[in-house]
C-alpha cells in the first residue's frame, strides 16, 4: 500500500485554517498525453481571482507528461474554465487548462479547441448534453474495493440503487465528491450506485455547448481528488473485471433545441439516421486507444450493444441510441 494512503488527513486540518494574507492559490488541471490521466499544480497569485482574465498563462514541463520532447520541454497551460476550490475553500480556484505546444498551438490531446469551434458553428441550435458518467472504486492492490480478497461478492441483481452494508459499497466517497462538485458549481445533476458491486455513476448536465466538456473534465478530477482523501482509486475502465459483471460506459445524452421542441421526434430520428452512417468513425473516436477499450464491454451483453453492429429503440439498453419511452410519447 502507498504511504500517502496510510497519512493522517486529520493532521493536514490545522495548517489549512491558516491564515493566507490576501494569497489566493489557483490550482492548474489539464489532460495530459493519454489523452485520459489529469495533471495538476497549483500557484500563488497576490490578488482575488473572479474572471478567466485574472488567471496568467503558466507553462510545464510536457516531456514528463507525454506532450513534448525532452530538447524542447516546454508546454503552456492557457486557462479556459474556473472553479471553486472544494478542498482550499474560498477564495482559492481550480483552473481547467488548455495545453499548447512552444508554438501556441493545440497539442494532440488538446481537443478542446476543435470542439469550440464546432460549437461556434452550431450555437443557433442550442445543443444540450447530460454525460452520466459511471466508474468504479479500487482499493489500492487494484482490486474493487469491499470485495473479498480471495473471491467475489454475490452476483449481480442487489446492488443498483442498492442501500444498506453489505449492497453498497465506498458511499462516503460518492457523497463527499457530490458536495465538492456543488460547491466548485458543477452543474451535476444526480448519482446512483450502479449494477457491479463498488461501481457508480454521477450525472452532469444538462449543460450547453463547450461547458458540458469543462464540466465533466472537472467533476473527473474532484473524484479522482476525493479519493486521494479516502485512500481509495476511481477507474473510468471500462471493463474493469471479467466474467459477468457490468462494464463502465459514459452515456452522453443529447438534444438540440427542434428535439424538444413539439414535433421534436421526427428531428431525433434524423440524427440518428445520420449517425447510423458513420458509427464505425465514431467508435474510434470514442476512447484514446480507437475502440480497443470499448471492445472489452460493447460486447452485446449486460445491458450494451454489440461495437460492431448499429442500432437504436425506444427504452432499449441493448442497443448503440436508447431513446427514452417518455420522449417518444
Amino acid at each position: 500500500m502507498p504511504s500517502s494512503a496510510l497519512l493522517d488527513k486529520a493532521a493536514k486540518s490545522k495548517y489549512m485554517d491558516l491564515e493566507t494574507n490576501g494569497i489566493t492559490q489557483a490550482m492548474y488541471i489539464w489532460i495530459d498525453g493519454s489523452g485520459e490521466s489529469m495533471r495538476c499544480k497549483t500557484r500563488s497569485l497576490d490578488k482575488e481571482i473572479k474572471e478567466i482574465s485574472d488567471l496568467p498563462m503558466w507553462n510545464f514541463d510536457g516531456s514528463s507528461t507525454g506532450q513534448a520532447e525532452g530538447s524542447n520541454s516546454d508546454c503552456f497551460l492557457k486557462p479556459c474554465a474556473m472553479f471553486n476550490d472544494p478542498f482550499r475553500g474560498a477564495p482559492n480556484k481550480l483552473v481547467l487548462c488548455e495545453v499548447l505546444s512552444y508554438k501556441m498551438e493545440p497539442v494532440a490531446t488538446n481537443k478542446r479547441q476543435t470542439c469550440q469551434e464546432v460549437m461556434a458553428r452550431v450555437k443557433d441550435d442550442h445543443p444540450w448534453f447530460g454525460i452520466e458518467q459511471e466508474y468504479t472504486l479500487l482499493d489500492v492492490d487494484g482490486h474493487p474495493f469491499g470485495w473479498p480478497k480471495q473471491g467475489f461478492p454475490g452476483p449481480q441483481g442487489p446492488y443498483y440503487c442498492a442501500v444498506g452494508t453489505g449492497n453498497v459499497y465506498g458511499r462516503e466517497v460518492v457523497e463527499a465528491h457530490y458536495r465538492a462538485c456543488i460547491y466548485a458549481g458543477i452543474t451535476i445533476s444526480g448519482t446512483n450506485a450502479e449494477v457491479m458491486p463498488a461501481q457508480w455513476e454521477f450525472q452532469v448536465g444538462p449543460c450547453e455547448g463547450i461547458k458540458m466538456g469543462d464540466h465533466l473534465w472537472m467533476a473527473r478530477f474532484l473524484l479522482h481528488r476525493v479519493c486521494e482523501d479516502f485512500g481509495v482509486v476511481a477507474s473510468f475502465d471500462p471493463k474493469p473485471m471479467n466474467g459477468d459483471w457490468n462494464g463502465a460506459g459514459c452515456h452522453c445524452n443529447y438534444s438540440t433545441e427542434k428535439m424538444r421542441l413539439p414535433g421534436g421526434f421526427d428531428e431525433i430520428n434524423n440524427a440518428v439516421e445520420k449517425l447510423s452512417k458513420r458509427h464505425n468513425y465514431h467508435i474510434q473516436a470514442y476512447d484514446p486507444q480507437g475502440g480497443k477499450d470499448n471492445m472489452r464491454r460493447l460486447t452485446g451483453l449486460h445491458e450494451t450493444s454489440s461495437i460492431f453492429d448499429f442500432s437504436s429503440g425506444i427504452a432499449n439498453r441493448q442497443a448503440s441510441i436508447r431513446i427514452p419511452r417518455h420522449v417518444s410519447c
